[in-house]
């Protein structure tokens, strides 16, 4: 195909960027998600967020370091493949793509479910119709207009956290007329600081875990930058001490102005927190940030896949056709994607108990898997990098190898309790089925290489032999 029609555009600019990074990780999993880990560490939640903040620092500074050496499309999959093989990148790359169309499913029924409260008349199905065509036309006409969408989107989930941390910061303060400052009461009085022992904080921790997912977009819009290295670096260094604080700074207002075991806090934390303190209509406030939050995400998560799609379509894994993108926008890779997000919804209609829980479940454990690629590919290409080009890096991972080697102890420390866990195993195990599932794929397309090549030698072989015989014989 000519380089005009396979060349992505670059109409991403740096406030888009860094709204893009901002936002990608403020979605339902913090609004709503977070209800159910405060119901199981309750205030040590805290503590169970500043771990996995933590975490997500160390992989997000890993993949700057690989992104801004080396900008692509397929961010951590173009390094797996680099690094570790064509297997390890076409695990990580349809590993991710799965994350987020079913992501995508899951994002519209919960942006649906809202809707049909507030328009009853409506249903449901209607408004997920039409929630996955406004984004996938969004993302058909161009990367620009993608970019200013979530630039929007993000501007008002940001203001709605610092909104919400102010309020929350003058109830704590005892600022508010009519509400004395709680002082530690909830913090220490309702069971104490961990009412469920440290097994509390490490559920916690692996709620948490899943809610800081979607920061790695940020890499793979990166590429359509005019900078992209320039990109990258400023995304990465400021991005996630700011969610962090986001993240941190809710959880401790909610615990501490709300009793953890309030049952509406598993609910809706946020709304819950603010109907406390005597916000007027909190409820449906809450409800629009936390639509605005899911549309936000379904429009990141249908321009991340297809842009995972395509990068796989370049590698070989994915059918070319895939691989097409007239006017910078790879329009077949954003139809395959979302196309695959909306049967998710209809298989979620259709098998509620069986097949749509079992997709949920095989990505839940995925961000983990792909982490560990990361962080085991930044260990093998900075030695390739120091051998093959040792000028300094742009973005550089603090403690190599040290640190590293402890994020990988801790990606599997998160993963061993889950599968002692009654609750998450399932996750694990269904993960597990996933992985292996593309592996096997991956092995078997290099058995077939293999034989290609095998024949494709033996022919050259072959026809050598005969030219050989011709030419004596003449």
């Amino acid at each position: 195909m000519p380089a005009s029609e396979t060349a992505l555009s670059t109409g991403l600019r740096q406030r888009h960027l860094a709204m893009i990074a901002l936002g990608g990780a403020i979605g339902a999993g913090l609004f709503v998600g977070s209800g159910q880990g405060i119901a199981q560490a309750g205030p040590g939640i805290v503590l169970s967020y500043a771990l996995a903040g933590l975490l997500t620092m160390l992989v997000m500074r890993m993949l700057g370091e690989m992104s801004a050496a080396r900008p692509a499309t397929g961010s951590f999959a173009e390094h797996a493949a680099r690094a570790l093989g064509p297997w390890a990148g076409l695990l990580a790359g349809w590993m991710y793509w799965a994350l987020l169309v079913v992501s995508v499913a899951a994002e519209a029924i919960g942006a649906a479910r809202i809707m049909t409260g507030w328009i009853p008349a409506i249903p449901a199905w209607l408004w997920v119709a039409a929630f996955v065509t406004a984004f996938t036309a969004s993302n058909l006409v161009g990367v620009r207009y993608f970019g200013e969408l979530e630039f929007w989107f993000a501007g008002v989930k940001i203001a709605a956290i610092c909104a919400f941390l102010a309020l929350g910061a003058a109830a704590v303060a005892g600022l508010l007329p009519g509400h004395p400052a709680p002082g530690l009461a909830h913090l220490t009085g309702d069971g104490g600081f961990l009412p469920r022992g440290w097994h509390g904080v490490a559920l916690g921790t692996v709620a948490a875990v899943f809610a800081f997912g979607g920061l790695e977009t940020v890499t793979i819009a990166a590429a359509e930058c005019p900078d992209p290295v320039l990109a990258v670096r400023r995304a990465v260094r400021s991005v996630v001490w700011r969610v962090s604080l986001f993240y941190l700074g809710s959880m401790a207002v909610i615990v501490t102005l709300a009793p953890w075991d309030d049952p509406a806090l598993a609910l809706s934390p946020y709304a819950a927190t603010i109907g406390r303190i005597g916000v007027p209509g909190a409820a449906d406030v809450m409800n629009a940030v936390v639509l605005i939050a899911l549309l936000s995400a379904m429009n990141a998560n249908i321009y991340g896949s297809s842009r995972m799609l395509f990068s796989l379509v370049e590698r070989g894994f994915a059918p070319r056709v895939l691989g097409r993108a007239p006017g910078g926008v790879p329009r077949a890779a954003v139809l395959a994607s979302a196309a695959f997000g909306f049967v998710s919804v209809v298989l979620s209609l259709i098998w509620p108990r069986t097949v749509f829980p079992f997709l949920l479940n095989s990505i839940g454990a995925a961000i983990l898997v792909l982490w560990a690629l990361i962080a085991a590919s930044q260990l093998r290409l900075r030695r390739i990098h120091s051998r093959e080009a040792p000028a300094p890096l742009v973005v550089r991972m603090w403690g190599f190898p040290y640190l590293i080697w402890a994020a990988l102890a801790a990606i599997g420390g998160v993963l061993v309790f889950m599968l002692a866990d009654d609750e998450s195993r399932v996750q694990v195990l269904c993960t597990g089925a996933w992985t292996a599932v593309l592996l096997l794929c991956g092995w078997w397309r290099r058995v077939r290489g293999s034989a290609a090549t095998a024949v494709a030698t033996s022919d050259s072989a072959a026809s050598a032999a005969d030219s050989a015989v011709a030419g004596y014989a003449a």
